[in-house]
């Protein structure tokens, strides 16, 4: 399936989808491709909220704010999605399950990008109605649908790795 099909299918099917893209041929660097499509995508979301919130204040400019955003983003994020899944793995070894770091990497990477479209959804919003309540209220939404997509994929990928062997 394309990918964008398997992140709608996502929304109904988390561990699904996950199984079947663990069970395929997995490399590094399509775990790695999820994971910089997702902060790709999270970057291109703040752009509205980045431009409303330059011309409320012009003492940062716009470009500036798209600097900051682009380093924290395109650069820190990255480094630390690794450093998440090397803690949740971690745990998932703590609780006695022996997964491979490229499967928690997967859950993990996947279940973000899975939420990029809602992130960029409460980006407009953001932009159209400020930091108010109802763009903070649909952020912890979005929140929530990641730590579902998550717990869905962290559960996907230790049946597989207990299947394996």
């Amino acid at each position: 399936m394309s990918l964008t099909q398997n992140i709608l299918r996502s929304y109904r099917d988390p561990a699904g989808v996950v199984r079947g893209l663990a069970q395929g041929d997995l490399r590094e660097p399509q775990v790695m491709f999820f994971a910089l499509l997702a902060c790709g995508l999270i970057f291109v979301a703040q752009w509205p909220g980045l431009s409303r919130a330059a011309t409320i204040d012009t003492s940062v400019t716009f470009e500036q704010r798209m600097g900051g955003a682009m380093f924290g983003i395109m650069f820190l994020l990255p480094l630390i999605l690794y450093g998440c899944a090397a803690v949740l793995k971690l745990g998932l070894r703590l609780s006695g399950a022996n997964v491979p770091g490229i499967l928690v990497r997967l859950a993990l990477f996947w279940s973000l990008l899975t939420v990029t479209p809602l992130m960029l959804l409460q980006g407009g919003l953001s932009a159209f109605l400020g930091l108010g309540l109802v763009s903070q209220g649909f952020g912890f939404v979005v929140l929530l649908v990641f730590l579902y997509i998550l717990a869905r994929t962290v559960a996907a990928v230790r049946a597989v790795a207990i299947s394996l062997g």
